[in-house]
């Protein structure tokens, strides 16, 4: 063979495999996912919508190039919403029922989106609010994801946040650790997303970005009054806020894209984006024509926006789908979608919509759901419940609608369908005896273990029908006490700090902090002015001893005028036990529990 011919079939073949191959290696290229949502946004909530009072453009671009979902359900709440989105599962099957009194804690065993997309070789960062666990093993780190950064579990302002968190140059916890960062929170959070991106990026490593801002969920507060000038000046200053901080998270949305786009992943990465409940502070503006709102179980309590979209996955953008779908329904899809690696078989309540991104007008066969609010230490039947089908809602039992002839919900038609209520009854039961089983198991902290050195116990967890779940109830000096169960991951001794302020603000037990307005960043909407923005009062409380129980050990201490804590060291066997702390006054009475309790473990016994 000629030289000159060996070296053409040479180029040839070289040229046959890099066709071949390209395509090949964008094939088995996993997309990447960013998971967009906000917090308190209801459908209405956008001017895409038909919100005449808001403009949100970057949203409204997302919409006209996404599918879009018009009748996608969530919980009437945020806790059980993002539960149920994190594993498929309705809340009430994971454990979780409120979004306080331990009742926001995905129970443990259970296996999330972040467990999944880990598995499959993502990296995965969560930027904002979890709402499922403060503690180990509740966390963000310990349930999949490589990055946390968040404030408190709940929100800023909640007991495990830091005391003065304003929203404006705050303390985060970043992968379990406090860390000051300056800035406006929800900023922070998508600087921090686009950093990950760029790194995975760069790194050649499909990441999961799950986004889920603070915001527009009060307090409604801002660096600069101008923002709500800007957001609306026709509305009260209340709502010119709430929409501010929409307009915000629009502005971090256009300014991810633009990351997005720059980076090269544009292309390959699934944009979703949602809420996680019904509106609150604009509804009686604007509700795209729902009854109800945030904990209710009317559609304006719990239909949201969905938008999902991707360039590489050939999705029919600019469309709508009319089935009705749920959170329950998106890590199935997201599985089909990316095939990811299932190392067990997951008994999802949800259901892949896959094929509907593809043939939007597709129906997939009937189905009822459920969501709930029920916030019982109980549980019980048709408890703020609503069941659905496509064209039935059917409320707390007693109200039945046609949302195909009443979809604003204003005429209950029982009477005339009882055979729909009764379907839905039948189904409910299916659904309850799936759904009760341990599902008011308390939650169990973990203390002394390595992943975790220190527990911070705060009241928000207590077992308590009423319990103060923010630094405001505290700071008021609330009379409820409460208990954390807990366990010991070894023998040893364990050190015991209660406090009645939290470190940080550096109070006397029977004082309070030095500030009776603390110098905030931020400018609230309700004063107008910088100032505390967990409530007015702060108390001073005439705590003479503390109380300590654990397990069968149980000590007081005194207390004296400059304490700022009590310690306790406790001597402790493995296993599972209780907690209990309560202050006390001269006469031995209970003022109010041990609001604040810092846990490590010393030594060996």
């Amino acid at each position: 063979m000629r030289p000159y011919t060996r070296w053409a079939l040479h180029f040839l073949l070289i040229l046959l495999v890099t066709v071949v191959s390209v395509p090949l290696t964008r094939a088995l290229q996993r997309p990447n996912v960013i998971l967009i949502m906000t917090d308190d946004q209801g459908y209405g909530d956008l001017s895409c919508h038909g919100n005449p009072y808001l403009e949100t453009p970057n949203l409204d671009k997302l919409h006209a190039q996404a599918v879009r979902f018009t009748d996608f359900h969530v919980d009437p709440t945020c806790a059980p919403t993002r539960a149920a989105l994190m594993t498929g599962k309705y809340a009430h099957h994971v454990g979780v029922w409120h979004t306080v009194s331990g009742g926001n804690h995905l129970r443990a065993s259970e296996i999330t989106m972040a467990d999944v997309f880990k598995s499959s070789g993502y990296k995965t960062g969560i930027f904002g609010k979890w709402h499922l666990g403060s503690n180990y093993p509740y966390r963000p780190m310990d349930r999949g994801f490589d990055e946390w950064l968040g404030q408190g579990d709940g929100g800023t302002g909640t007991t495990d946040d830091w005391f003065d968190n304003d929203r404006v140059n705050d303390y985060y916890w970043h992968n379990g650790q406090r860390e000051q960062i300056n800035g406006f929170a929800p900023d922070v959070f998508y600087d921090a997303a686009i950093d990950f991106m760029r790194e995975n990026k760069r790194n050649n490593k499909p990441f999961f970005i799950y986004l889920p801002t603070y915001l527009p969920h009060h307090p409604h507060t801002l660096p600069d009054t101008a923002w709500a000038e800007n957001a609306n000046s026709k509305v009260s200053k209340y709502v010119s806020y709430f929409f501010a901080g929409i307009k915000r998270i629009d502005r971090n949305i256009g300014k991810l894209r633009k990351a997005l786009d720059a980076s090269g992943a544009s292309e390959n990465t699934i944009l979703i984006f949602m809420s996680d409940n019904g509106g609150t502070a604009g509804v009686k503006l604007f509700n795209a024509g729902m009854r109800g709102r945030k904990g209710q179980v009317y559609d304006g309590g719990h239909r949201v926006p969905f938008f999902i979209h991707w360039p590489n996955g050939k999705l029919k953008h600019g469309s709508d789908v009319n089935d009705l779908t749920s959170h329950i329904d998106v890590l199935p899809t997201l599985i089909d979608l990316c095939k990811l690696k299932v190392d067990q078989a997951l008994a999802f309540d949800g259901r892949s919509f896959r094929e509907q991104l593809i043939k939007p007008a597709l129906s997939l066969p009937e189905r009822t759901l459920f969501v709930e609010t029920q916030r019982t230490h109980t549980s019980k039947r048709w408890v703020k419940t609503a069941g659905m089908t496509n064209r039935w809602r059917l409320i707390d039992n007693t109200e039945l609608y046609d949302m195909e002839n009443d979809p604003g919900q204003t005429s209950n038609v029982i009477d005339k369908f009882p055979e729909v209520a009764t379907k839905i009854r039948q189904e409910h039961e299916r659904y309850w005896s799936k759904v009760t089983p341990a599902d008011r198991d308390q939650p169990r902290f973990i203390i002394g273990h390595p992943n975790d050195p220190e527990t911070f116990l705060t009241p928000s967890d207590w077992y308590l029908p009423d319990v103060p779940w923010n630094h405001a109830q505290v700071a008021a000096g609330s009379p409820h006490a409460g208990a954390w169960q807990i366990a010991a991951a070894k023998d040893g001794v364990y050190r015991f700090e209660i406090r009645r302020w939290p470190r940080e603000a550096n109070a006397h037990i029977r004082g309070i902090p030095d500030f009776e307005y603390k110098a905030t960043d931020a400018w609230n909407a309700s004063g107008g002015v910088k100032r505390l923005i967990y409530g007015d009062q702060m108390v001073a409380l005439p705590v003479r001893s503390i109380k300590l129980d654990v397990g069968a050990y149980s000590r007081i201490k005194t207390i004296n005028e400059d304490d700022t804590n009590a310690v306790f060291e406790v001597p402790m066997k493995a296993g599972n036990t209780q907690v209990k702390g309560v202050m006390l006054d001269r006469d031995g009475k209970v003022i109010g529990g041990a609001y604040y309790v810092y846990v490590t473990r010393l030594k060996d016994l």
